[in-house]
C-alpha cells in the first residue's frame, strides 16, 4: 500500500476514510479538492491543476483523495498500486451529502478547501451525485473489477465495509 487512490461518488466518506487511512499507515494524504479548488471555493486554471496532480503522482507513495477530473482520474486509479472504491448505496450518498451540509455549518467539510461555500459545495454535490451514479460508477465498477487481477483492490459497499476495512489495515500495519 504505497499510491492509494480513495474515489467513489459525492458524499461517500471518502475523505474521512483517507484521513483514517493517512492516520494508520503515515502516507500523506492530498485530498484533491484542495487542489482543485482555491480557498473560498474558485477553481485554479486546469492547466495547473494537471500539473500539480502529476507531481503527486510522481512520489514514491500518496494517498489521493477525491475526483479532480476525469482525466486525472483514470491516470490516477491506472498508477496507484491500491484502490479503495467506496460504492453506497445512492440514498446513502444523498444523505450523507444533506449530513455534511448540516455539519458543515458548524464545521467546515473534511477535505475541503478552506472558506468555501457549503451551500454552493452542497448544491453542487446533489447536481453530481445523479449523474455520477448513472455515468460513473458503472465505469468505476467495471475498472475495479478489472484491475483487481493486478491491483490490491478494495470495493467497499457499505458502512460497515469501511470500518471494517480500516480495522483491517489497522491490523496489518501494527
Amino acid at each position: 500500500m504505497k499510491r492509494v487512490a480513495v474515489f467513489g461518488n459525492t458524499g461517500a466518506g471518502k475523505s474521512t476514510t483517507s484521513k483514517h487511512i493517512a492516520e494508520i499507515t503515515g502516507l500523506e494524504l492530498y485530498a484533491l479538492d484542495k487542489v482543485k479548488f482555491l480557498p473560498g471555493g474558485d477553481e485554479v486554471p486546469h492547466d495547473q491543476y494537471l500539473a500539480a496532480h502529476s507531481r503527486i503522482l510522481s512520489e514514491k507513495t500518496w494517498l489521493i483523495d477525491g475526483y479532480g477530473c476525469l482525466e486525472s482520474t483514470w491516470t490516477r486509479l491506472d498508477r496507484a498500486d491500491t484502490l479503495v472504491y467506496i460504492d453506497l448505496p445512492i440514498r446513502v450518498h444523498f444523505l450523507w451529502v444533506t449530513k455534511r451540509f448540516f455539519k458543515g455549518l458548524f464545521q467546515p467539510p473534511e477535505g475541503w478547501p478552506e472558506h468555501s461555500s457549503i451551500i454552493k459545495g452542497t448544491v453542487n454535490s446533489y447536481r453530481v451525485l445523479w449523474l455520477c451514479h448513472k455515468k460513473l460508477t458503472p465505469a468505476y465498477r467495471r475498472y475495479v473489477a478489472n484491475a483487481a487481477k493486478t491491483k490490491t483492490v478494495y470495493h467497499l459497499r457499505s458502512k460497515s465495509d469501511i470500518a471494517n476495512f480500516l480495522l483491517a489495515i489497522g491490523k496489518n500495519s501494527s
